[in-house]
């Protein structure tokens, strides 16, 4: 007898329905299994940085391959199919992805690329970016005039031609 999938759909759908929305589902992600894959990924914005981390259970950190250029974030890699039938063992199911896999992320201008880090822990892989100092500083930018002095200077005088309970006045 070869193991099935329990949904807890069986008893209340017809067979032929549930066949073909089991054939359709089956098909469609074994079709792909061994060809390539896409981890999930949570991403999110601290104060000091970006934080990835990618769901890749079962991959070695030798399989990994992570690029910075231009901006774009890639990480790629590999899950290889390892497994072998033999001794009396036969997959009946087999809903592990294998393959290669890459994602990609534009980073904004203000992410230091030389302090980028990574770890691969428990098979959670955790991308560390942080953010340039320099380009996140808040500064005060002073405005100067192309005729220096002058400018004050006329400043001044317009203020005296315009005040005297609001009239006019000719200097």
């Amino acid at each position: 007898m070869a193991l099935s999938r329990y949904s807890g759909m069986e008893n209340n759908m017809p067979q032929s329905f549930s066949s073909m929305l089991d054939r359709f589902f089956n098909e469609s992600v074994n079709t792909r299994g061994l060809s390539g894959f896409t981890p999930h990924v949570d991403a999110c914005e601290t104060q000091n940085g970006y934080e990835i981390e990618v769901a890749l259970p079962g991959i070695k950190k030798e399989d990994i391959s992570i690029d910075f250029q231009e901006g774009r974030l890639t990480i790629s890699g590999e899950r290889r199919f390892e497994k072998q039938e033999g001794d009396g063992r036969r997959y009946q199911m087999l809903e592990t992805q294998y393959g290669s896999f890459t994602r990609s992320f534009y980073l904004p201008d203000n992410v230091n690329p030389d302090k980028i880090n990574a770890k691969l822990d428990n098979g959670i892989l955790k991308v560390t970016v942080p953010k340039d100092e320099q380009k996140t500083r808040k500064r005060q930018i002073n405005i100067s005039s192309e005729e220096g002095q002058n400018d004050t200077k006329s400043i001044k005088s317009k203020k005296e031609k315009t005040s005297e309970n609001g009239r006019a006045v000719e200097a």
